[in-house]
């Protein structure tokens, strides 16, 4: 039995951050975060002084637990820049603890990347939880091992639309993970990252920046084109906006967009972003 506690750096809630991470690899219930991952099944939980307990049976799995949490990684200083943000400096007081958790490996944040392409939050995650648990039937437990890149690239296109996956965003998945070692851009810089991305086909920056967020763990790159962003940027104009527009929404976050990205969206929904009086109500 391996068990590690963890003094996260930097402000960190595991309820704020782990609320939405439930797939067909992990859940969240009662303050409790049950994962598969690294061929076993690893379990986290964070106590009142703030400490985050990690227990499982394997070493690896619970390592791989605690960077999935991002337990490491201070945002300290993205909160300090957007402390006075016209848009975020109010969610920023609220949402302190958010950071956004990972994947297990690089080709699910892929898969989800192509799932939930131009749909809804929900709907591309019951499709990218069809497809894993075709791809790796689910345990006792539940919960299924996170696709790697061997495995998708065994799967036939065909096979990815059955499961309602469109023709050429599964063909992109399968192409691109027999083309690349995806866990290798772990070795490779971002804007690297992301040119190898956008330059395939049915991919684009919303793809690479949840690619970037999830499967790397990268704050740089944001979620251009994000529909959640569409709308919010929708209700700042009040008019109809084009997903490129979203670019210029995250500029000013620099090398922080990423995250910004995810403060915007939770701070959208929570009611936290300022709004034109007219367009809020």
């Amino acid at each position: 039995m391996a068990e590690i506690a963890v003094r996260p750096r930097g402000p960190y809630s595991l309820e704020l951050s782990a609320r939405l991470a439930g797939d067909a690899t992990r859940r969240m219930r009662e303050g409790l975060v049950t994962a598969r991952c690294a061929g076993g099944i690893a379990r986290a939980w964070q106590s009142p002084d703030g400490t985050v307990t990690i227990r499982s049976g394997s070493a690896a799995a619970a390592e791989k637990l605690r960077w999935m949490l991002a337990l490491d990684d201070d945002h300290s200083e993205f909160l300090r820049r957007i402390a006075d943000d016209a848009l975020l400096g109010r969610a920023s007081k609220h949402l302190r603890g958010l950071r956004p958790v990972r994947t297990a490996t690089v080709a699910q944040a892929l898969l989800r990347a192509v799932c939930g392409q131009l749909v809804d939050w929900k709907t591309g995650r019951t499709l990218e939880r069809r497809v894993i648990r075709a791809v790796s039937p689910p345990d006792e437990e539940g919960l299924s091992e996170a696709p790697t890149c061997e495995g998708l690239a065994a799967v036939a296109p065909f096979e990815l639309r059955r499961l309602g996956l469109h023709e050429h965003r599964g063909a992109a998945v399968v192409r691109l993970c027999r083309g690349l070692e995806l866990e290798r851009l772990h070795g490779q810089p971002t804007a690297a990252v992301v040119g190898r991305i956008e330059r395939e086909r049915g991919l684009g920056p919303w793809s690479a920046g949840v690619v970037c967020l999830e499967g790397l763990g990268r704050y740089e790159h944001g979620l251009v084109g994000d529909l959640g962003l569409v709308k919010l940027l929708r209700a700042m104009r009040g008019r109809p906006v084009e997903t490129w527009e979203t670019a210029e929404l995250l500029e000013p976050y620099g090398e922080w967009a990423g995250l910004a990205s995810v403060y915007l969206l939770a701070g959208f929904g929570r009611g936290l972003i300022p709004l034109p009086a007219v367009r809020a109500a």
